[in-house]
């Protein structure tokens, strides 16, 4: 009995002095960050996954000012790499497949926030140098008003059967599209390497003329263009938000599978502010920042460990939702099998249209 106190006590002993030297060590990062006063960012704009509500409070708590160049993912590496000693940038927000791309460029420097241990394996890089802050699930928006009175899909298998037009937008140049093949792909046992059980789905959709080429987006669902559009979940959540009837709209996530991607943040190499962009990737991943991310329809990471405001949680989608989707586990697999992907499309989609 007296090994197992002391061994209990010997355990509580060491977790209190390695929360100590967290909050030593956060503090020290603060006032560094402070010092510095500014934090500029690439590809994090105001309007996209709520950025604004983490630079007023970045503003509001650190004094930090900010601005944003926004810019495509590959922009942003391009930028880190070209611009060295000379940076204009301190941190960016790039696509999933982006952060091993900029690690092996070592153009990023790690930082691992205090939550690190609540960010899933999956989602992030051993070593520190990118991790996904919120994630993307490839989702259905349906426009209810539009089916006819068929009924409302909840799966991959029911695409196959209904009467209503599908909307995935144009695979050759949308990641959003293509995300969509491989998550008809994983739902119908294929996987990174082989979509072919998907193209079989969408030709069909294509002979039985119902698959649509109108982009699901705010302006073609206004039209009334889009029945069943395949999107991510946070587009299709910020869609339903801004239509003038939002009780039209159902999203959800397919319930026989789906792909889960996302966004990290990546810090430069040669930042002129490194701590400041440190503090920043720290707080995204704190309760408030993941609160922001929410609050623009983006999943936070930490969704299962963070207790979100109830009219924050309303944004996104119950967890239960989440529960069969799979993340990517073969990028490589699938770079190669998404660079192909735009000629099968053609190929062996398209050609069936009516």
């Amino acid at each position: 009995m007296k090994q197992l106190f002391l061994a209990s006590l010997l355990g509580s002993t060491i977790a209190m002095c390695t929360a100590a030297m967290a909050a030593d060590d956060l503090k020290t990062l603060e006032a560094a960050a402070k010092a510095e006063g500014t934090v500029n960012s690439v590809g994090m704009p105001d309007d996209w996954a709520n950025w604004k509500g983490t630079w007023d409070d970045l503003a509001k708590t650190y004094g930090l000012k900010h601005i944003d160049t926004d810019m495509s993912s590959a922009q942003e590496i391009a930028k880190f790499a070209a611009e060295k000693d000379n940076a204009s940038a301190d941190i960016g927000d790039v696509g999933a497949a982006f952060g091993p791309i900029a690690v092996k460029q070592g153009v990023v420097q790690p930082y691992k926030p205090t939550t690190w241990d609540q960010v899933p394996d999956w989602a992030k890089d051993k070593d520190g140098n990118w991790a996904l802050a919120y994630t993307g699930t490839i989702a259905f928006i349906i426009n209810k008003k539009l089916l006819h009175g068929s009924e409302a899909p909840t799966k991959w298998a029911d695409l196959k059967s209904g009467k209503y037009k599908v909307s995935i937008g144009d695979v050759s140049t949308a990641a959003q599209a293509a995300n969509g093949v491989l998550a008809a792909a994983l739902a119908n046992g294929g996987d990174e390497k082989n979509i072919q059980p998907a193209l079989l789905m969408f030709a069909d959709i294509a002979k039985q003329g119902r698959l649509s080429m109108a982009n699901p987006t705010i302006a073609t669902m206004e039209k009334g263009e889009i029945e069943v559009g395949v999107v991510w979940d946070f587009n299709g959540l910020s869609y339903k938000a801004k239509m003038a009837n939002p009780d039209d709209y159902t999203v959800l996530i397919p319930s026989d599978g789906s792909v889960i991607s996302g966004y990290t943040t990546i810090i430069n190499k040669y930042a002129k502010n490194p701590n400041a962009a440190k503090l920043t990737r720290e707080y995204i991943f704190s309760d408030a920042g993941q609160t922001n991310l929410a609050r623009g329809n983006a999943r936070p990471i930490r969704a299962e460990h963070v207790k979100l405001p109830d009219d924050v949680k309303a944004k996104l989608l119950p967890n239960e939702q989440y529960k069969g989707v799979t993340p990517i586990k073969d990028a490589d697999a699938w770079e190669k099998t998404s660079k192909s992907l735009p000629q099968k499309w053609q190929e062996e989609v398209i050609i069936n249209m009516q």
